[in-house]
């Protein structure tokens, strides 16, 4: 999908009122902008922020393609390298390591050092490598269990905190005819987030992070451990049937529809969610509880989702204002919002949404995430150790007799990855 926007555009409330800041500088030229956001929601803030940026430069043009979420994994690369856009979407940690490392990626640091972000300064370490940084954040979100509370009052189950209440409240929810998870693993990551919180869980954040660095081999005991607390899930029937030939978005019906009560996702699922009728009355949230007593410090997935500038931009000035607009706190405020993205502003001066998961978000990262922020499986790993650990973490969910080899695997990979 492409939109070139001009003068006379629909613009988002609120464009006079910024037409007043830093950014809003004397800008021509096109400024070219490659998005993955293609779900309809984050795809509704992107058109937004495009026609409203466009709106306040009458010499500007700002062209928009949306591209989608899944393909652009594969084509980002060949994107920044031929004919280049001036801005792309991405993601923070690990994940922008390979595009920064063939220098695809601007260095934008003398910008960050210059004041362009404030508010942003927490974060900075997220968008750094090699002591310099290569974009900015624009939104994080929580990761934890999503569920039908209705069906857990119907079933006079509460939320749980152990690891023990929540196989007892699973062996229920079997019992009554239902799965308790529904997941697609079509596209592996989500795979990968229950290992990130089994293994969290188990063996602690620090632990999770010593294995993303290759630190540990897949073969410790440790890690063993991890995937036995996974196996008790599987062997019970805890999943839905044919997981593996669904995407994320694909098993929604599944909990929408009461077969599953559970989803273990990111918050950007609730606005899907609610658009598949459920109500908040119907929905609630709780952290993935404690498994290990000896792990009381709990770890947490809170990806970021970014902003690069390319290294071959052809209109950097553009750009530069674009990522100033869009970390602002007026426009995070309200990108976030329930009416927006529906996750957490990166700025610190924005105001967090009145809504009840972003709430619950806000207060588990701020108050309950003692053990650390993680950024996801695919992000924390290296990219071809990602790749290959989660299609091992599939197959194990399908076919968990295979264990022995998948570990075998993924010990060979990582010794050959992190040489």
């Amino acid at each position: 999908m492409r939109s070139i926007f001009k003068t006379g555009a629909a613009a988002l409330a609120g464009a006079t009122m910024l037409a007043g800041t830093a950014w809003a500088q004397e800008l021509s030229g096109t400024l070219r902008i490659i998005s993955d956001m293609s779900n309809p929601g984050p795809r509704a803030v992107m058109e937004g922020l495009a026609a409203e940026f466009d709106e306040m430069h009458p010499n500007l043009t700002v062209d928009l393609t949306i591209v989608d979420r899944e393909a652009w994994k594969t084509q980002i690369r060949n994107a920044l390298s031929a004919n280049p856009p001036d801005v792309v979407n991405w993601y923070a940690a690990n994940r922008m390591e390979p595009y920064v490392d063939a220098g695809l990626f601007m260095d934008i640091t003398e910008w960050w050092d210059a004041g362009d972000f404030e508010g942003l300064e927490s974060v900075r370490g997220a968008l750094t490598q090699d002591d310099r940084v290569w974009g900015i954040p624009y939104t994080y979100y929580q990761w934890g269990v999503y569920y039908r509370e209705d069906i857990f009052n119907e079933l006079g189950l509460s939320e749980p905190t152990t690891w023990e209440e929540e196989l007892a409240n699973c062996q229920v929810i079997v019992d009554s005819g239902r799965a308790c998870y529904t997941i697609g693993t079509k596209f592996l990551w989500t795979a990968g987030g229950w290992f990130d919180y089994l293994n969290m869980r188990t063996n602690g954040f620090d632990f999770h992070m010593q294995l993303a660095r290759g630190e540990i081999p897949w073969t410790d005991d440790r890690v063993r451990q991890t995937f036995a607390n996974w196996r008790t899930l599987i062997d019970m029937g805890a999943y839905i049937e044919d997981h593996q030939t669904y995407s994320w978005q694909e098993a929604l019906p599944f909990m929408i529809n009461g077969e599953a009560t559970a989803y273990l996702m990111g918050n950007f699922a609730v606005d899907q969610l609610r658009n598949g009728g459920l109500t908040d009355d119907q929905l609630d949230f709780y952290q993935f509880p404690m498994i290990n007593p000896e792990v009381t410090a709990m770890g947490e997935d809170a990806p970021t989702d970014t902003f690069h500038v390319a290294a071959g931009a052809q209109n950097v000035d553009a750009a530069r204002a674009f990522l100033q607009y869009v970390t602002s706190a007026e426009v995070q405020t309200r990108i976030n919002g329930p009416e927006g993205l529906g996750q957490l502003p990166v700025n610190a001066n924005a105001s967090v949404a009145d809504d009840e998961f972003v709430q619950q978000g806000f207060e588990m990262l701020s108050n309950n995430a003692t053990g650390g922020i993680a950024q996801f499986f695919d992000r924390d790993f290296p990219a071809e150790m990602a790749s290959v650990g989660m299609e091992g973490l599939q197959e194990f969910m399908v076919f968990p007799d295979n264990l022995e080899d998948i570990l075998q695997r993924l010990e060979a990979a990582r010794q050959r990855i992190y040489q």
